[in-house]
């Protein structure tokens, strides 16, 4: 399939939309009383600081809805205010938070169940409008839709489609994709789609396993039940890997993504000389602005003197993992939560740590004054962020009164 091609003639179909249907004001206004906060405002203007009692809140420079979210949320919300009477379905979430999806819920749009590990498209008709999240959706999901005569609204980030445009650069050359990122992340899924042979390394470990096998050879089979689930069809690292092009997944850590490409252009230079350089390693810039902004912000934050750190956002939110990891990384006691419900009155937390299953914690906020770094991801409106800071605030209260 030219995908290329299809993507084209989708662009200019009448069923397909990728900007707003003209209600930004009302919904700018409606939006900004669901999600936005003004005591974030009021610590953003105190340079991220906030005090109160034993309580010190710092405040990422950085953090929550990043503008390809906050697009991607108002197109979904012009899209129930200019089709009021028609059935809409989402192909997946909207973003990695719980609490937007499920407002989008209540606002009777539906979201495509997941039978077997795989979508059902069965129950959407001819006419039926779909939203693409801001993750975007594979190729096979666009041409499944438009073949069936639904209006697609497409809210797929921009720094999404620039990964998409790359890959397809890749594929016009034949170069393999490597892509950084989860095989079954639903960005991953729509970028691989685009590509014609990728690769998909989840990380710097797997990246070198990759690049020793182009410079010394492996066992075949090894290498391709190691990825067996990150590769294209047929793929076969004994052909496909002397030409290779470096993408990204867009919530990746930023520095983990630099030193990929750079491990990759190392390996190619070393198999093939300086000059032949550009005829078997490409790289192009393909890291999120809005990730990179929150992941430098976060290194500024854990270098401060923080007694412990929440980071909130859903839990399958791979930027918000991403800032976990920062914290983790620094010694720093670390809570993953999805919400200001997570966390109890009585000083207990329900939280995911890093790679592991959530679990509850008693007494997490200790007796004494403390300082509390919080962050977002790029999925986590700032009301939900203010939440939580009442909460802490409230349980340190309480325990002084007690």
């Amino acid at each position: 399939m030219d995908t290329k091609a299809f993507k084209r003639s989708l662009n200019h179909s009448e069923n397909y939309h990728r900007k707003g249907f003209g209600h930004a004001a009302a919904v700018s206004s409606q939006m900004q009383s669901e999600y936005q906060s003004d005591l974030i405002q009021q610590i953003r203007r105190q340079q991220g600081t906030l005090q109160r009692g034993e309580v010190t809140i710092r405040l990422a420079e950085a953090f929550g809805f990043c503008w390809g979210v906050e697009r991607a949320v108002a197109m979904a919300y012009e899209t129930r205010q200019h089709f009021p009477a028609e059935q809409i379905w989402i192909t997946n979430e909207i973003i990695h938070n719980p609490s937007v999806n499920q407002r989008l819920r209540e606002m009777q749009v539906k979201f495509i169940p997941v039978i077997g590990g795989a979508k059902d498209f069965s129950g959407v008709d001819a006419g039926d409008v779909v939203i693409l999240p801001a993750f975007g959706a594979s190729v096979q999901e666009m041409e499944l839709l438009n073949n069936r005569g639904c209006k697609i609204v497409d809210t797929t980030c921009p720094w999404v489609s620039k990964v998409w445009n790359t890959v397809e650069k890749h594929k016009k050359n034949r170069y393999t994709s490597i892509i950084h990122g989860k095989y079954n992340h639903e960005e991953t899924v729509a970028t691989s789609s685009f590509a014609g042979l990728y690769l998909i390394v989840l990380n710097l470990a797997e990246a070198q396993y990759v690049c020793d096998y182009i410079l010394k050879g492996g066992d075949r089979n090894e290498f391709l039940s190691k990825f067996s689930n990150a590769c294209s069809a047929g793929f076969d690292p004994d052909r496909d890997l002397h030409q290779v092009g470096i993408a990204n997944q867009t919530t990746m850590l930023k520095g983990e993504t630099e030193q990929i490409g750079k491990l990759f252009e190392r390996t190619m230079l070393k198999k093939y000389g300086p000059t032949q350089l550009n005829q078997h390693f490409l790289s192009f810039n393909t890291i999120c602005d809005a990730t990179q902004e929150r992941q430098d912000a976060m290194f500024q934050l854990v270098e401060d003197r923080l007694d412990l750190m929440v980071v909130i956002g859903g839990y399958n939110s791979s930027n918000t993992t991403h800032l976990q990891e920062i914290a983790v990384e620094r010694g720093i006691p670390s809570y993953h939560i999805d919400s200001a419900d997570r966390i109890g009155l009585d000083n207990r937390v329900e939280h995911k740590p890093l790679h592991r299953d959530l679990e509850t914690q008693l007494n997490w906020l200790p007796d004494s004054a403390i300082t509390v770094g919080i962050t977002s991801g790029a999925s986590t409106p700032d009301r939900v962020v203010e939440a939580v800071i009442e909460r802490i605030f409230a349980i340190k209260a309480a325990s002084l009164v007690s």
